[in-house]
């Protein structure tokens, strides 16, 4: 138990996808783990897809259920059972970012427009326009399914703007469990390869 304890706040955490928010890179009810090694040393990059805590009314009734008995709500403490209550989006500006919806039908990030094959419909990104500068130890964070996602631009009028603090992120999506035929890793993006630094 004190082992799997250190390895939930060090290492590793279960986590399962409540929503379509991020179709069709992850699937509602899929199950993945999220490793936190990567941000031992540094902040979250453009691309990643991170699991954070809610910043504050973002998640819908339900999304933020905890498991049914004594027995799940005790090894999800542990890091044992998959954990909800959260939410995952991939990374699309960090601290100092100029990030703009839409030119052509796509998002620039500081003046460079972003091919984003990964989105489900890629004609649903412009449906909220923006124009916002990342602040420091700052996300600014959309779903993959932009049509059906509530993510920064839908929150721009909350209190945060839209932003989501850095210290709420959990971990970086690194491995997919369940279900079995698709379980393997958390595939990355050079989507944002040829962005310039802010």
């Amino acid at each position: 138990m004190v082992l799997a304890v250190v390895v939930k706040t060090f290492l590793l955490q279960a986590f399962y996808i409540p929503s379509e928010s991020m179709e069709p890179t992850m699937l509602v009810d899929d199950k993945i783990v999220v490793q936190k090694v990567s941000y031992w040393s540094g902040g979250p990059q453009r691309g990643d897809i991170v699991v954070f805590d809610d910043p504050g009314g973002w998640l819908s009734a339900g999304q933020d259920a905890r498991p049914g008995n004594v027995v799940q709500r005790a090894l999800e403490k542990v890091g044992l059972f998959p954990s909800g209550g959260h939410l995952i989006k991939r990374v699309i500006g960090v601290g100092g970012d100029h990030v703009v919806c839409c030119t052509a039908g796509r998002l620039t990030v500081n003046g460079t427009a972003v091919d984003e094959p990964y989105l489900m419909d890629d004609t649903s990104t412009a449906q909220t326009p923006f124009d916002v500068k990342v602040p420091s130890g700052r996300l600014w964070v959309m779903g993959d399914n932009r049509g059906d996602s509530s993510a920064s631009p839908q929150h721009i009028g909350d209190p945060g703007g839209g932003f989501v603090p850095e210290s709420t992120v959990v971990g970086e999506a690194w491995l997919r469990l369940w279900p079995l035929g698709r379980a393997g890793f958390v595939d990355g993006t050079s989507a944002f390869d040829d962005v310039p630094s802010p």
